[in-house]
């Protein structure tokens, strides 16, 4: 079955996976989905991934982390942009996720990058998701 919005699948997975307490999720590869979770490893939501080879697709193996007492290190996840209504933003209208507690995954012409590195940059896009 084709999805409308594998992204906001992937966040679901990624939400589901974590209040499940399960190590690691499997999820359908594709290069912005790769890019995604680069960006959530890098900012240390997640532990790691691995893109698995298959004749068909391939898949996205995200690895988990935890806090100490075992609660999921994302506590919330929330896609912004969706298929029906897309939000764009310029560099300076980029607004902190909990007073910068969060960060805000934004696709730009230079890459999918955090909203600290898209102001950095002096660069806007496409806002995917907040995740705090």
């Amino acid at each position: 079955m084709a999805t409308s919005d594998p992204i906001a699948d992937m966040l679901t997975s990624i939400r589901n996976g974590g209040k499940a307490g399960f190590a690691k999720v499997d999820i359908p590869g594709s290069k912005i989905k790769l890019e995604l979770v680069r960006v959530l490893k890098e900012q240390g939501y997640i532990k790691d991934y691995k893109y698995l080879e298959n004749e068909i697709q391939g898949s996205i193996r995200i690895y988990l982390k935890y806090v100490s007492d075992g609660k999921p290190s994302i506590f919330g996840i929330v896609r912004i942009s969706k298929p029906s209504r897309r939000v764009y933003s310029k560099s300076k209208q980029i607004k902190p996720v909990l007073n910068g507690l969060g960060i805000s995954v934004i696709s730009t012409s230079r890459g999918v990058m955090t909203d600290k590195q898209a102001r950095e940059a002096n660069v806007g896009g496409e806002i995917l998701f907040n995740v705090w």
